[in-house]
């Protein structure tokens, strides 16, 4: 199963473009949106290289022309899933590294417009900054002669938790996409999934019946089973043999994958325990002989009684006893408590 649950759903549900177009619709401004030639939208290579960052990922980038124009637009699809404090830096990141990659491709030539749009599905809702002069203290704005010196723009942030089931429905044509946002909205809340699962259960009928249909039910199973825990799931489960029959296989072979996953998982920490108490145990062995050894070089032998006193020593006492051997004059001296 992923780490990443929900990059892989979030892609997974918008990565084609007539997917991405319709959520894009929805959210962009409309006299931005009413200029774009939607028949050209395209995915592009959403990973950037720089020379000195390494690997960047972004989410989706998409390609477009405005209005017939040889203009090209990219639009910038991020997703979050928490509060990410230095967000329009992340996206400045973005930008830059997207009109690089721009100009080897086109051999220069003027950059692309570019829109950064950020969907978040947040715990308690979007509250980092969604400017880049929030990030400076003080504000460029507030210092004269500065703010026109600092880069300056606005991310265009739709926040999932102030939106709808109908909002939702209306952001996407298709079934998966728009369960995708469902999931991503409540998916972490199993007791909200559980509440909302009845309102869904179509959606997710018409997902399954789709072309790959039982592999985004599968996705959107798997999800669940990550993010809102394996009591939870056996909950939804109980929904799912109830109200889509058909995919129940889907959700035991998951249920089963949850289960392999939970024994892998005690065994490795069984094993990581044991190996913890035989370091322990190693620790206090070797402390136990080398305190039987200087007593019989310094004292000539040891008497069995302080030798049962040394194997019940705690960590504290044995220490106490190595140190006493330097000053002591008998060996009753070292173990007078």
């Amino acid at each position: 199963m992923t780490t990443r649950p929900h990059d892989a759903l979030f892609k997974s549900a918008f990565e084609l473009p007539e997917h991405a177009a319709a959520l894009f619709y929805a959210i962009l401004p409309p006299e931005l949106r009413d200029l774009i030639a939607w028949e050209t939208l395209k995915l592009e290579a959403g990973t950037f290289i720089g020379t000195q960052l390494g690997d960047r990922h972004s989410d989706l980038v998409f390609s477009a022309t405005l209005g017939g124009k040889p203009v090209l637009l990219y639009l910038l699809l991020e997703h979050q899933s928490t509060n990410h404090p230095y967000m329009p830096l992340r996206m400045l990141t973005y930008l830059g590294l997207a009109c690089e990659r721009h100009i080897k491709k086109k051999k220069g030539g003027p950059l692309p417009l570019i829109i950064p749009v950020v969907i978040s599905h947040a715990p308690g809702g979007w509250t980092a900054a969604t400017t880049f002069g929030e990030l400076f203290d003080p504000h460029p704005a507030s210092v004269p002669g500065v703010a026109r010196l600092i880069p300056s723009f606005s991310l265009l942030i739709e926040d999932l938790s102030t939106r709808t089931d109908e909002d939702l429905r209306d952001w996407a044509q298709s079934a998966f996409p728009q369960v995708a946002l469902w999931l991503l909205r409540d998916g972490r809340d199993g007791e909200e999934l559980l509440r909302s699962f009845d309102q869904w259960a179509a959606a997710l009928t018409s997902v399954m019946q789709a072309t790959n249909g039982m592999e985004a039910v599968a996705q959107c199973l798997r999800y669940i089973a990550l993010v809102s825990g394996n009591v939870t799931f056996e909950n939804f489960r109980a929904k799912i043999r109830e109200q889509i029959p058909a995919a129940e296989e889907v959700a035991m072979t998951i249920a089963e994958e949850l289960h392999q996953k939970g024994l892998k998982t005690g065994l490795e920490k069984g094993r990581e325990e044991g190996r913890q108490e035989g370091r322990q145990e190693g620790r206090q062995e070797g402390r136990v002989g080398v305190l039987g050894k200087l007593l019989s070089l310094k004292f000539g032998g040891m008497p069995p009684e302080y030798a049962a006193l040394i194997e019940a020593a705690t960590d504290e006492q044995l220490e106490r006893y190595i140190e006493r051997i330097l000053t002591a004059d008998t060996i009753d001296a070292v173990f007078s408590d």
